[in-house]
């Protein structure tokens, strides 16, 4: 198993997690630090800031949203950050929500499978640089429709014209496309109890790419909660409101596949009860129907020797590599734990 570390996401400034990787990251194993995006910080200035930093890590968008830029700015920055590092950027991109994309960047959602495909499809374009790009798609035209101007070939040379493409997922129709078009997955909320449906997903996408049985290269990443405590009851108390907020609110009726990975879980009554629930009384009710070994399914909660005991679990699904976030001293300990 490999590990890498969330370092974004801070709401009020730059945390101490952030030095503490690049400081002691690469004499300890971390793999890779990795960065998001919704509505607040974005996810490459820190990158570029850790690749000075550092000579190992890899340096991962997980993930970085698609409404936020336009394909060829992507490509862009792409290729400068792999050059900053030397070849150690991985490019994980996602749709975002319904509600991001449009109550934020002011973008439609459309077709969320299509527009994946098209946006993917330029900025491999982009960084081959074979041709000067052109482009007709439902979401993306290139050069813009009515324009007199004629496509372009990116001055820059890429480092490498190869940059991994990771695509967030999480519904299993952008889990089959991740391992159709993409060389890796980003999945949130990944409960290894279930391990073998997602490669199940993965080996759709798998087949039609014209892989059987996997996919070279191929890398599948868990981005997962760390939260240390005596119990497992006092260290998964934190997470109960978000799992409560994932279950009743994120999506939209009907495609939420944050309520649909609980329900595969066996949790399908909770599920509906917890939904309810949220909407007549309140995110706390909500919150307290959530059982400890919910949250025990998708995150590492408890004592961290208990922790370290748990990882044994991951490592038997088929996740490559478990990013970590959570309080800064939960997140340390469990590293040293599990590479020291």
């Amino acid at each position: 198993m490999k590990y890498g570390v969330q370092i974004s996401r801070w709401r009020t400034g730059v945390p101490d997690i952030v030095h503490w990787v690049a400081d002691v990251g690469e004499e300890l194993g971390i793999d890779s630090a990795w960065t998001s995006e919704s509505y607040g910080g974005e996810a490459f200035t820190p990158l570029a800031w850790m690749a000075a930093k550092t000579s190992r890590i890899r340096l991962g968008t997980g993930i970085t949203a698609m409404p936020a830029r336009t394909p060829t700015a992507t490509a862009m920055t792409v290729m400068t950050l792999d050059h900053l590092s030397a070849g150690r950027t991985v490019l994980g991109v996602g749709v975002s929500g319904q509600k991001v994309a449009e109550g934020w960047y002011g973008q439609s959602f459309g077709k969320p499978l299509k527009r994946t495909r098209e946006y993917v499809d330029i900025v491999r374009r982009a960084l081959d640089r074979s041709d000067p790009l052109g482009y007709d798609g439902e979401y993306y035209q290139v050069p813009a429709p009515g324009s007199t101007a004629r496509g372009l070939r990116s001055y820059l040379h890429p480092l490498r014209r190869d940059v991994p493409i990771w695509l967030g997922a999480q519904g299993p129709k952008n889990i089959a496309l991740s391992g159709e078009i993409g060389d890796g997955m980003v999945t949130g909320l990944f409960a290894p109890k279930a391990s073998a449906w997602y490669a199940e997903q993965l080996e759709i996408g798998f087949r039609r790419a014209g892989h059987t049985g996997g996919k070279p290269g191929f890398e599948v990443a868990a981005i997962v909660d760390v939260r240390r405590g005596r119990t497992v009851t006092e260290a998964a108390e934190p997470l109960r409101p978000t799992m409560a907020f994932y279950i009743a609110k994120m999506g939209l009726p009907g495609r939420n596949y944050y309520y649909d990975t609980f329900v595969r879980l066996g949790y399908a009554d909770l599920c509906e009860r917890v939904s309810k629930t949220y909407t007549e009384h309140g995110a706390d009710a909500a919150a307290a129907l959530i059982p400890d070994e919910m949250v025990e399914a998708i995150a590492l909660v408890g004592p961290t020797e208990k922790i370290v005991e748990d990882l044994a679990v991951w490592d038997s699904s088929i996740v490559d590599l478990m990013v970590l976030r959570g309080p800064e001293e939960d997140v340390k300990s469990v590293l040293h734990g599990a590479l020291g």
